[in-house]
């Protein structure tokens, strides 16, 4: 299952601090097909697909093919990939006013 990571248009900065890059090479290294979709940077206020599916405007941001999101701090996004449990992880529909 592909899956789309929304994150900052920074594609450049490959730094393990910085948070979107570090869930980009989770997924890289796990071999999980994905799909960039570079976002606004800086403006948080232009972030309105993220905002819709996580009810957030952070990123990185992960969007399954069931139109499902899923979003946590980059660590714990990391943390979840590695682990194998991205698939499994609880995420909420958008438009969903309750997070998870």
């Amino acid at each position: 299952m592909g899956v789309k990571l929304h994150r900052c248009s920074n594609l450049w900065l490959k730094v393990k601090a910085h948070p979107c890059w570090k869930v980009q090479k989770a997924l890289d290294d796990l071999g999980i097909e994905y799909e960039v979709v570079p976002g606004p940077w800086p403006s948080r206020k232009k972030r309105d697909a993220v905002l819709a599916g996580t009810g957030q405007t952070s990123y990185p941001a992960i969007q399954f093919e069931d139109g499902r999101w899923y979003r946590e701090q980059s660590k714990d996004m990391e943390h979840t990939i590695r682990e194998g449990r991205l698939m499994t992880k609880n995420v909420r529909p958008a438009n969903d006013s309750n997070p998870s």
